[in-house]
């Protein structure tokens, strides 16, 4: 299958307890799919007025070509933890299978008709 390569940013603040985590959640995410990553990069949010500029709702924020995939109601910019809806309540992170349809679903709206190289059923959601 094909699948269109897309650039991968996690916004974080400084000591946010979900950074790693949150890093490691989408390698695991990367590593069982095998969707196509151009670029990943990292990136801290380390000023309000950096926050306001990148439109930053919390830690960690995944951008997918500088779009957030997961929608918030939280209105304003925040230096702020941020919290995602799981199948299993309200986390500090999206579930990995959340993690993995959001990047499918992304690459596929890049790219119509193309399917996506995903096996989100080997995702366990954790």
């Amino acid at each position: 299958m094909t699948s269109v390569d897309v650039d991968i940013e996690v916004l974080v603040v400084a000591g946010c307890p979900n950074a790693e985590p949150a890093k490691a959640r989408l390698q695991a995410v990367l590593d069982e799919t095998g969707l196509a990553v151009a670029r990943l990069t990292v990136t801290v949010v380390d000023s309000q007025a950096e926050a306001e500029r990148r439109g930053f709702t919390g830690s960690p924020t995944f951008l997918l070509d500088g779009v957030d995939p997961f929608p918030t109601a939280v209105v304003g910019a925040a230096l702020a933890c941020r919290l995602y809806e799981t199948d299993e309540g309200v986390a500090g992170l999206p579930s990995a299978t959340g993690l993995a349809q959001a990047i499918a679903a992304h690459q596929q709206r890049a790219r119509p008709g193309v399917p996506s190289a995903t096996a989100l059923d080997t995702c366990d959601g954790a």
